[in-house]
């Protein structure tokens, strides 16, 4: 096209829209102008099974038989030519060209007078992407996109300022002045509320907007978790948050994939743990993210995994809460989910293990409070985080209390990364095969009879390394590999 296309959203509201064609691909339509409160004519001498339940509703009305130009002249609207017959939808797109009628013919541009777009809805916001015609895929693919940018809180967002939007002309009668004031709006703490769906909170906020010029927000933080790695394992909101974060407080272990769809003009602050090398201190943390969101900004505290397993995500929103800090929750999938599906290991299995225990071993002081008998009970499986440092501790301790040497286990280390390694084997080989195979944090350990799966079921990455036969002596309970570990 050498002009681009006028866009346009047309009320078709109880107006009637000719849909030439009784298959899928007309069936689309209908549907479509259904939504939009449209009334379809479809016009075809047969109509497929979906389009012929809406005719017998009564939501449709079915013009039976081959296309007349006379269909044309009974106050139509719009006209959509979606058969798989050329002739037809050129004698369509010429009829309505006569009648100055915009048509639409399905995957053809240059018949077309109008076309649909790929589009993006968030109740009554809708976001219309064109590629001219020339290349729908594209705009799938960007509407795609945007999808991903914006979330259904645009969508109360759009309803709450058109209930209100009376009483915010009033209050800023001055295009220039209502600007700025929609400004502050989306960059305050609107959308947060509308996303915990505090609808009352919301309203309140809105007019106590309106009743400032130039209103002061605190901050927020969003603790988000950044799962294992892999970047296709974010959630939507992890990627909606990333996007708007002016600051952004990451462990060590976020992958740099994560790190890159991150905004591009963040502050990026390390505040990552180890137990061996340089830690940020927990209280340190807390004092960066008061610090930021009392600045205004708008803060991701990133963290691998899950924040809520072993990540103490409950303690800084427990200090967030005190100091008077907005904050949300965005879920990650965390380790024992992500690093088992991906070395192939169902963490249940009705003929394994019907039971799961999650389990931090980052510390001597932890592994004394942990109930070992209940570890060591049959057809459960044990996933134990943290832990590399501590094998010959963990296997000294499920051997004494009664779990069989015999016990699959399975060590994955960088589980969904593109450097993933497992290492499997039994029990009694645990902390040898470790060392002999050099595994490094981080490194997650599963015991438990699916543990042995991981030979059966694997898929990504190598398939799972193994002991020699010489590494399987009990003697060397209490030897503890030199291992780097991950807080």
């Amino acid at each position: 096209m050498d002009s681009p296309l006028f866009p346009l959203f047309a009320d078709l509201k109880g107006r009637a829209v000719l849909v030439v064609g009784g298959g899928a691909v007309a069936e689309r339509k209908t549907e479509a102008l259904l939504r939009a409160g449209a009334l379809p004519r479809v016009g075809a001498p047969a109509l497929n099974p979906a389009l012929r339940q809406l005719a017998d509703a009564g939501r449709i009305q079915w013009l039976n038989g081959q296309f007349d130009p006379a269909w044309l002249d009974q106050a139509i609207w719009l006209v959509i030519a979606a058969t798989d017959d050329i002739a037809v939808n050129h004698a369509v797109a010429e009829a309505a060209e006569a009648r100055r009628l915009f048509v639409n013919v399905v995957d053809d541009a240059a018949l077309s007078g109008f076309h649909v777009p790929a589009v993006a809805e968030r109740g009554p916001l809708q976001i219309a992407i064109s590629s001219g015609g020339g290349a729908p895929m594209v705009a799938r693919h960007v509407r795609r996109q945007i999808e991903e940018l914006f979330d259904q809180a645009w969508g109360q967002l759009a309803q709450l300022v058109s209930r209100k939007r009376g009483l915010i002309r009033e209050r800023f009668p001055e295009l220039a002045a209502r600007r700025r004031f929609f400004d502050r709006l989306i960059d305050g703490p609107l959308l947060g509320l509308l996303r915990a769906r505090q609808s009352i909170a919301a309203e309140t906020q809105l007019l106590l907007d309106m009743g400032a010029e130039a209103p002061v927000h605190n901050g927020s933080v969003v603790l988000v978790g950044a799962g294992s790695g892999d970047p296709g394992l974010l959630t939507l909101n992890a990627l909606r948050a990333l996007n708007q974060a002016d600051v952004i407080l990451h462990d060590r272990l976020v992958s740099a994939e994560v790190l890159q769809l991150a905004r591009r003009d963040a502050d990026f602050i390390e505040v990552g743990k180890s137990a061996q090398g340089r830690s940020t201190a927990q209280e340190h943390i807390h004092a960066l993210m008061l610090e930021h969101a009392r600045a205004g900004k708008r803060v991701v505290r990133l963290k691998g995994g899950d924040a809520f397993v072993f990540g103490r995500g409950g303690e800084e929103l427990q200090f967030l809460r005190a100091h008077g800090i907005a904050f949300e929750v965005v879920p990650g999938i965390t380790a024992a989910l992500a690093c088992a599906a991906y070395a192939g290991i169902p963490l249940t299995h009705r003929d394994h293990a019907q039971q799961l225990r999650l389990v931090t071993a980052h510390c001597k002081d932890s592994l004394d409070t942990l109930d070992w008998p209940a570890l060591a009970e049959p057809r459960q499986t044990l996933v134990f985080y943290m832990g590399v440092a501590a094998l010959a501790q963990i296997r000294s301790h499920l051997l004494g209390a009664g779990l069989a040497p015999s016990t699959p286990f399975a060590l994955i280390e960088n589980g969904s990364r593109a450097d993933q390694r497992v290492v499997s084997g039994q029990l009694r080989q645990l902390p040898e095969a470790a060392a002999q195979h050099q595994v490094k944090s981080p490194a997650l350990l599963i015991l438990g009879d699916v543990a042995a799966l991981a030979d059966e079921l694997h898929w990504f990455g190598d398939a799972p390394l193994h002991a020699t036969p010489t590494v399987s002596s009990l003697s060397a309970k209490t030897a503890t590999p030199t291992l780097a570990d991950a807080a």
